[in-house]
């Protein structure tokens, strides 16, 4: 199904396929495009429920703030090292704990901060370092070997498997390895909407606790300017995470939720689709408008946009 236009000039030049969900208040589909009930893989859409995962299992911390941590893909910035650090410190653990790849920040500016200073990659710039520690953190709660955390048959992923599939109300359909190392679950984009709706409008627990505390801290989730972050604070009580591969995931209390995947993996598809289907549910802020279209540049001009096509 084609959802976005990749228009220049006003000629179009190229599409994203892709397939979206719109589910109203009550849960139930409102509209969809595409194939929204074979399996996929959300990537990091899924760390919101892995993190309640956590929770449940014991997982405490200093400052609510941790939980929007623990959840998000950051962008490396100083202020996501630090919190990174201060929640492995918390569980008597240092950065070399971490199993994740070594990275530089995604952000330029810390990216190019590290370079300047004649620094490297390490494991806690990569973007999913936060999840990592919250995994080792949690490890240490119930006693649980570090040195093998992100192997499917750990204790650790068994629990965020029963969590995940708990939340989203739906069978894990296929396991597979993440960017980061850790496993990553599979199921519907109508099974991953339901999950975020469930967060978004619970009433109390891990759930609660979670939702609140990604809405509350947006930055930590993402990073400055991201679209993640731009989001929640532009629609007061929105719960967004984005993946990789074109996924994103939002519901808003009240009004419902919406789950994109844009088959190429095509990022800049995701915000003008994903505009559309908020619209279909009634839900408008001036962020939306700014997020419509991608601008497309030409001699250093705008001369067409990334537009919504469904």
């Amino acid at each position: 199904m084609i959802l976005a236009e990749v228009v220049r000039s006003g000629f179009v030049e190229g599409v994203h396929h892709g397939s979206v969900v719109v589910l109203d208040a009550a849960g139930a589909v409102a509209v969809s495009a595409g194939d929204v009930t074979s399996p996929m893989f959300p990537r990091s859409a899924n760390k919101p429920m892995q993190t309640v995962g956590m929770v449940r299992a014991g997982l405490t911390v200093a400052d609510p703030a941790d939980l929007a941590m623990i959840s998000g893909s950051h962008s490396g910035e100083p202020f996501h090292v630090e919190r990174v650090r201060a929640i492995l410190g918390a569980a008597g653990l240092t950065e070399d704990a971490l199993l994740c790849p070594e990275d530089l920040p995604l952000a330029d500016s810390a990216r190019n901060a590290v370079i300047g200073a004649g620094g490297k990659a390490q494991r806690v710039f990569m973007n999913c370092s936060g999840k990592h520690a919250g995994m080792l953190a949690t490890c240490v709660v119930n006693g649980w070997p570090l040195r093998d955390y992100r192997d499917v048959a750990h204790p650790l992923q068994g629990v965020l498997t029963d969590a995940v599939t708990d939340i989203v109300g739906a069978p894990v359909a296929a396991t597979g390895v993440d960017g980061c190392g850790a496993p990553v679950l599979a199921f519907s984009l109508t099974a991953l909407a339901r999950g975020f709706q469930r967060l978004a409008s619970a009433a109390d627990g891990p759930e609660r606790a979670v939702a609140d505390a990604i809405r509350a801290n947006p930055e930590l989730v993402a990073g400055t300017g991201q679209d993640d972050t731009r989001l929640m604070h532009g629609v007061p009580g929105l719960l967004a995470k984005g993946g990789a591969e074109g996924v994103v995931a939002v519901a808003v209390p009240g009004a419902g939720a919406v789950a994109i995947k844009i088959d190429d993996g095509g990022m800049r598809a995701r915000m003008p689709v994903l505009v559309s289907a908020l619209r279909k549910l009634g839900v408008d802020a001036p962020i939306l408008a700014e997020l419509e279209t991608v601008e497309l540049l030409g001699g250093g001009v705008r001369v067409g946009a990334v537009r919504a096509a469904w």
